[in-house]
């Protein structure tokens, strides 16, 4: 008879409950997800009571709270608070947003914080993101330019500047390429969304010439072409962008381009 076994690590235990010692009656549980690779224990989810009405109105400000008032030991990645950085990346209430971005008032219930899914753990809310990194340099994401000598600036039409709106505005918080089932599965191969809209930035940009170049780089069965159109990636961004739309205008560009 076959037997499977889970792996290490990944049964998520009970945790600690810390109750809130205020006299506010807008308490909320807060539900974090914790694990410490130093320990060599299983992860565990501990539930925090927070005063909502001592504390500011985003998610972040509660998970600020907890480690300010609470429970010191709690890690996550914060900076700019004005959804600019991407670094409070996490999965909030079952979807994958910015902390930042996110009013505590509108999850009823619990509010429960996972880690961006599918993706190794650094410890708690902080997820190790070289991968991702790793295939944002592979497409050289820089200007590329054969033009030298004495011109110091390409211009460009207001046509064409608005060819990279939707685009330029990524920042690379992973929300997109962590909602995406082709990218979870085959992470190691698939680009991903943040990624392609990053690649698609400089493709259709027309002070690059690399435009082929860039193309030829992509064209690829596992690189490009493991996404299945099925829009996670543009309900998950906390931008408003479109990945899908940017990973659908590079395949119909490989496609003009076979067919010319």
């Amino acid at each position: 008879m076959v037997q499977f076994a889970l792996p290490k690590n990944s049964t998520i235990e009970k945790g600690k409950h810390f109750p809130s010692d205020s006299k506010s009656k807008n308490l909320k549980k807060v539900n974090v997800y914790r694990w410490n690779p130093e320990d060599a224990k299983n992860p565990r989810v501990d539930s925090y009571e927070v005063a909502m009405d001592e504390c500011g109105p985003m998610v972040l400000d509660v998970l600020i709270k907890i480690k300010n008032e609470i429970d010191s030991t709690v890690t996550f990645r914060r900076s700019c608070r004005e959804g600019i950085c991407g670094s409070c990346a996490m999965n909030i209430d079952g979807s994958n947003t910015l902390a930042c971005l996110k009013p505590a008032e509108e999850i009823s219930g619990d509010i429960n914080i996972y880690p961006l899914p599918h993706m190794p753990v650094i410890k708690d809310l902080v997820p190790d993101l070289k991968q991702l990194y790793k295939q944002y340099e592979s497409i050289e994401p820089w200007m590329q330019s054969e033009t030298t000598g004495k011109e110091a600036e390409k211009l460009q039409s207001i046509e064409d500047r608005s060819k990279i709106d939707g685009l330029y505005e990524c920042i690379l918080c992973a929300c997109c390429s962590t909602s995406c089932p082709s990218y979870w599965w085959n992470g190691d191969k698939y680009l991903g969304p943040a990624v392609l809209l990053q690649a698609y930035r400089w493709i259709i940009d027309s002070r690059d010439d690399e435009r082929e170049k860039r193309l030829k780089k992509v064209a690829d069965e596992l690189k490009l072409f493991r996404c299945h159109t099925i829009m996670n990636c543009t309900n998950a961004c906390p931008k408003g962008l479109n990945p899908a739309k940017a990973i659908g205008s590079i395949k119909k560009m490989l496609v003009s381009a076979s067919t010319s």
